[in-house]
């Protein structure tokens, strides 16, 4: 069984709203199992439990609030090493659009990557100009169907790479399964 866990920092509510429908997404693989915990109530043994991570926080200053960065750089430290190659990807809100959630998705998968993390991103067009290449980026508080369903699919997407690489299940490959998908032209 995959183990999945959506670690998210939240200081309005949103990102938590947003952490909430990426758990959904991630529950959607069969024989994965989800955990949703907020960096107040997380231990550095919840990340050590998980195979995939989704880590997400508001935008602060175009980077990482420091809630978040707090744990990784106090209690996370002690742990190095130990978590190497697990798979992760990210999300954000911010106050608008254009307020640096791409930015702070980088950061975020910035700090995964130190710690040995394999992060991604995703191809697939959630809407029409609507993707999330970088993870998930929501302005607000998800309201739109295009930003509810943008954070399920990068949690399904997480939980489609952890039952591929880490349980060897091929069948739930994106490329295999068939849900990547491009609904307008490219072009």
């Amino acid at each position: 069984m995959g183990k999945v866990l959506v670690l998210y920092y939240s200081g309005s509510g949103n990102t938590g709203k947003v952490a909430d429908f990426v758990a959904e997404g991630a529950a959607e693989v069969p024989a994965t199992k989800v955990t949703v915990k907020s960096v107040s109530e997380v231990s550095a043994a919840d990340v050590l439990w998980c195979d995939g991570i989704a880590l997400g926080a508001p935008t602060h200053m175009g980077s990482i609030p420091w809630q978040m960065k707090r744990f990784w750089d106090v209690e996370m430290q002690p742990h190095w090493g130990k978590i190497d190659g697990k798979i992760g990807c990210a999300f954000a809100t911010q106050g608008g659009w254009g307020g640096g959630a791409e930015l702070n998705c980088q950061a975020l998968m910035t700090v995964m990557m130190i710690y040995g993390f394999l992060v991604f991103g995703v191809t697939d067009y959630v809407a029409q100009q609507f993707t999330l290449h970088y993870g998930t980026t929501i302005a607000g508080e998800p309201r739109s169907e295009r930003e509810m369903d943008s954070p399920r699919r990068l949690g399904r997407r997480l939980s489609e790479w952890v039952a591929t690489y880490v349980e060897g299940r091929r069948e739930e490959h994106p490329l295999v399964n068939g849900r990547t998908r491009f609904p307008w032209s490219l072009d």
